[in-house]
């Protein structure tokens, strides 16, 4: 699933085809983005074929103008149909640029402002925390991901006939936070879905109906809607694949074409107005692409604005860059703007393997834009093989043990003067910097260090933050935070009858964990789950103690913090985890 995706992305070699690129003109003439066509066109057409993508569309636009809109491959293979600028796909988390959007419009009317607590335009909604009150819970701190809030309510959240995400409002009352308001950056879609459900109650009509009548419709955006159902075919590795509906609306439910949302980027570069209307401020967009948390230690380099990511797509001298991806079990897109100089890029695609494609396409299509409208190219990136030294017992000492990361529980071992890193079953070696950072080798075979450009790019640093060791990554020049080095201490002797396998009690009608099991490892529990669509995966998180019958997950950010609850009822062990009921296996069964 995504946590995979992220690993090989970040640790593997995409594989290129070899013909050549069309060649670059000695002098880019501004404004003529022809060449920018020609590259990105061989670029998808390259990666397409090594990345087994069936179907992807693209759209640049330039101020009010789409310089390009074209599809590449197939919206429906069986059938012969071509993807073109009209194909609909599913968004995902673009979904929640929009619902930002909406709040910021809501706010400019007077109907809620984003920095008094949620529960003041939700009063339904209540959650418990081990923080103090919730009324930290704002609008704003949502929309940057530092609300502190669980980052899913996964049961039922895709699956084939999903209920209304309102649901939700009530579902969560006896869960807790994860995080304190404005601690951490952690990716929430629970937390977007709530304030989707507030901008139903202000408006007085549903999250979808507002959102179709204040921005699709003004937009002209008339292939897009949200929905639960997902639009098209969808494919992995060239077979089609079944696309599961998504109740979350508010945080992944939209649908739409890169025609479409052209015009969306078209409002932004006029200030907010389209077709002679005002849609949202200008006063309002520019805090949506201000930076949220510059004063979040535990977030290093990374940057939020409300909505958008202004961190994550490299793209140097252009100022702010603001961007969100899509990703679900079946579609990859993304949107990135560079506000400054009117530029924006939009791709989709209706693969699962597409995820790095639809990414490197986007900021390829950024940097050659730049330079035709501005004349601004890209500095050439010169990797700089930093000089190796020996480690010696401090290093052991500190980069040795469990560390909860943002892929899964990682063991990184010390041994022959040696660090080495488990990860999914691939094995990493860790080499000290002349700098004191440390880089990645993946241990080719077991025994053979070998890294690829990106890993030659990449450095590790742990860092002493508000009682946490916490390991950042540092990538161009931008460290953010992937883990934290746990520090176990002794456990309960009585969450010993709560190792083994488990079973889903109460399923829904969607993707779940094949496997489930819990087991212990020195003083650390540990949870392992493996997924029918990712044969192969594991995935592993470590859970700590925090009461008599409740444990949390291990670590920082997103998809850490969240409260697993522990019942005995009839003499069985049954573990409750955001909106689940698992049941511990008969030993017999357990083997």
């Amino acid at each position: 699933m995504l946590l995979h995706r992220i690993v090989i992305s970040l640790f593997l070699t995409v594989l290129g085809a070899c013909s050549t690129p069309p060649q670059k003109p000695i002098a880019m003439v501004r404004g003529d983005y022809t060449y920018t066509e020609q590259y990105i066109t061989w670029l998808i057409q390259q990666r397409m074929s090594s990345d087994d993508v069936t179907g992807l569309s693209i759209a640049l636009v330039d101020d009010q103008r789409v310089v390009w809109a074209q599809g590449f491959g197939y919206a429906d293979k069986q059938a012969g149909i071509k993807a073109t600028p009209d194909t609909v796909y599913h968004l995902g988390s673009i979904a929640k640029v929009f619902t930002a959007t909406a709040t910021m419009q809501l706010a400019e009317q007077g109907k809620l402002d984003i920095d008094q607590p949620l529960q003041k335009i939700l009063p339904e909604f209540s959650i418990k925390s081990r923080f103090g009150g919730v009324g930290g819970i704002t609008p704003r701190n949502i929309m940057d991901h530092h609300s502190g809030l669980p980052g899913n309510w996964v049961r039922g959240m895709s699956e084939r006939h999903p209920k209304p995400f309102t649901d939700l409002v009530t579902a969560v009352k006896n869960e807790y936070m994860a995080f304190p308001p404005n601690y951490v950056f952690a990716y929430s879609n629970l937390g977007v879905t709530l304030l989707g459900a507030a901008i139903g109650n202000v408006s007085g009509v549903s999250y979808a109906s507002y959102m179709h009548d204040h921005l699709l419709q003004p937009l002209g955006m008339n292939h897009s809607e949200f929905a639960p159902r997902i639009p098209g075919k969808s494919y992995n590795k060239g077979k089609e694949v079944e696309a599961i509906p998504l109740r979350d609306l508010p945080s992944g439910g939209l649908n739409s074409s890169v025609d479409d949302m052209t015009h969306f980027m078209q409002m932004i570069f006029a200030d907010g107005r389209y077709d002679g209307k005002q849609i949202v401020q200008p006063e309002s967009l520019r805090e949506m692409f201000k930076v949220q948390n510059a004063n979040v230690p535990l977030d290093f380099d990374f940057k939020m604005g409300l909505g958008w990511m202004l961190s994550g797509v490299d793209v140097p001298h252009a100022g702010t860059v603001a961007s969100h991806g899509g990703t679900t079990l079946n579609y990859h897109t993304m949107v990135a703007i560079l506000p400054e100089h009117k530029l924006g890029v939009v791709v989709m695609s209706n693969s699962t393997t597409s995820q790095t494609l639809v990414a490197d396409v986007t900021a390829e299509m950024l940097k050659l834009a730049l330079e035709a409208k501005r004349g601004i190219d890209q500095p050439e990136r010169k990797v700089v093989e930093m000089k190796s030294v020996p480690l010696d017992e401090e290093d052991i000492r500190a980069y040795s043990g469990y560390f909860e990361t943002l892929i899964g529980l990682v063991k990184v071992e010390g041994a022959s003067g040696e660090l080495t890193a488990d990860l999914m079953g691939w094995k990493f070696q860790l080499v000290k910097h002349d700098d004191g950072r440390f880089g990645v080798r993946l241990k080719l075979l077991g025994f053979i260090p070998v890294a690829n450009s990106q890993m030659k790019e990449m450095s590790m640093s742990l860092h002493h933050i508000d009682g946490h060791e916490v390991l950042a990554l540092d990538r161009n020049g931008e460290a953010m935070l992937i883990g934290e080095k746990l520090q176990p201490k002794p456990l309960p002797e009585y969450l010993n009858e709560y190792v083994g396998k488990y079973d889903i009690v109460n399923k829904h009608d969607g993707p779940m964990p094949e496997n489930i099991r819990v087991l212990r490892e020195g003083d650390l529990l540990v949870g392992e789950f493996t997924f029918a669509e990712k044969p192969g995966f594991l995935f592993r998180t470590a859970f700590l103690p925090v009461a008599q019958d409740e444990l949390v997950m291990a670590g920082l950010g997103s998809g850490k913090g969240d409260t697993v609850r522990l019942a005995k009822i009839g003499g069985e062990e049954h573990i409750y985890y955001s909106g689940f009921d698992l049941k511990k296996r008969p030993a017999a069964r357990s083997q």
